[in-house]
């Protein structure tokens, strides 16, 4: 995680600390993550952040720094991003898949019902589905990826209608896991989904075009990731 550890939003299923202004953005991140990035011989990164919207490019320009620095330090390895909403600034998105990442990831969180309620009032459902849209519009060729907990209280009915508004917007990768309550002043957990209605909607992901899903109470954003890009990427060929 780049750009502090201080979020400027308030969504209610996260325990990042949060503040109106984060750190300092400090210029020399991206040569010391592309460095441990070469020390530890990773093939494969996932750098995400916090959100900036305290800064004039919301964080857009280190991420792309981030992005480049990693590629030129470690020809071989591939580069995942997990991006903010930015506010839907087309210039934000541009600046990062310019950087060309291999993939970018926006989450929507939830169903659209929800989102309101766990999300900050900045961000919206329809704000997410228009990120990933515009990413593609943007670089047709990089993938795309998102990623839904389940447990506040959503129906299977609307967890499918996430799926299919999710591939509307061409998203290439999806990942589905159970939302844990980080501490008691975070939305509650109204119910823990068995492994077998995972399976379940995993598959039913699956039929509807995504390209890689991960599905399962234990999945996360990142989950298998570069498993995600490297059977995707034999399947374009």
């Amino acid at each position: 995680m780049v750009l502090g550890n201080t979020c400027t939003r308030g969504c209610r299923f996260c325990a990042v600390p949060k503040g109106a202004k984060g750190a300092v953005v400090d210029r020399d991140e991206p040569e010391r993550l592309a460095k441990a990035i070469r020390e530890w011989r990773l093939k494969y990164a996932v750098v995400t952040s916090v959100c900036r919207d305290d800064l004039e490019d919301q964080g857009s320009c280190h991420f792309a720094a981030c992005i480049k620095e990693i590629k030129r330090l470690n020809p071989g390895t591939m580069v995942e991003v997990l991006i903010p909403d930015f506010h839907g600034s087309v210039s934000c998105l541009k600046t990062v898949a310019d950087a060309n990442p291999d993939v970018i990831g926006h989450n929507v969180e939830t169903v659209e019902r929800l989102s309101s309620r766990i999300r900050d009032p900045r961000a919206s459902y329809k704000l997410s589905l228009a990120v990933l849209k515009a990413v593609k519009k943007l670089d047709g060729t990089v993938y795309t990826k998102s990623a839904m907990m389940l447990g506040f209280g959503e129906t299977e009915s609307e967890v499918i209608q996430t799926m299919k508004d999710l591939r509307q917007a061409n998203v290439d990768f999806l990942a589905i896991g159970q939302y844990l309550r980080p501490g008691v002043r975070h939305a509650k957990v109204e119910e823990y989904i068995s492994p077998e209605k995972f399976e379940a909607l995993g598959q039913a992901a699956r039929k509807l075009g995504f390209m890689y899903v991960a599905s399962g109470p234990f999945v996360r954003s990142s989950y298998r990731a570069q498993e995600a890009f490297l059977q995707s990427k034999a399947g374009r060929k």
